[in-house]
């Protein structure tokens, strides 16, 4: 799944590429919440992401785009 992390009073945002469905993301991001604990993911190469919840602007999920190369159709 693809994940954006918008992160507070920054115009950038967090991508990662990680091996998780939306249900476990969005089970994390609530844990988070209700804990007031940092998010933590880790992306399918092994990075991780720590981002405090005080910090999270919003978290976007999508699935993960195959990309296409060459003039095929």
């Amino acid at each position: 799944m693809q994940v954006n992390i918008g992160i507070r009073d920054t115009s950038r945002e967090i991508s990662l590429d990680v091996d998780a469905t939306g249900e476990d993301i969005y089970a994390l991001v609530a844990a988070s919440h209700e804990s007031h604990q940092p998010l933590k993911l880790v992306d399918k190469e092994g990075k991780l992401a720590i981002v405090p919840f005080e910090s999270l602007a919003y978290v976007e999920v999508a699935a993960a785009e195959n990309r296409r190369v060459g003039f095929g159709l």
